[in-house]
């Protein structure tokens, strides 16, 4: 079965920290380019950051620039997502989706899998 599991979320403070997992079974990620979604209650999905499988990355929002991090471990198989300086606005279920192609899209309805989602709640 294909599919992506993701871990790592939670509640944090303001200003707190936490890594994503996004974990691949069923096939290799490499070859595609892995994105990190998010969507908070009453709002529409939007992109948060992509990697491609060179490891080249890209963030699509700006208010996450210089906070968030993408990364891959080919080796594990496995997409992270470090989140440091964390906002009340950060607030929402986090998805990770693959794609098998050469470069990032921010269209969620391009990708082929998704993660089940992680809930990051972010309050004093």
């Amino acid at each position: 079965q294909l599919q992506l599991v993701e871990s790592g979320g939670g509640l944090v403070q303001p200003g707190g920290s936490l890594r994503l997992s996004c974990a691949a079974s069923g096939f290799t990620l490499d070859g595609y380019v892995i994105s990190w979604f998010r969507q908070a209650p009453g709002k529409e999905r939007e992109g948060v950051s992509c990697i491609r499988s060179s490891g080249t990355n890209l963030t699509y929002e700006d208010s996450v620039k210089g906070r968030f991090t993408i990364s891959r471990d080919n080796a594990k198989n496995t997409v992270f997502l470090q989140m440091n300086n964390l906002k009340p606005e950060d607030t929402a279920v986090y998805y990770c989706a693959a794609k098998r192609a050469f470069l990032c899209t921010v269209v969620p309805g391009r990708y082929d899998y998704w993660g089940q989602g992680a809930q990051v709640t972010v309050s004093s």
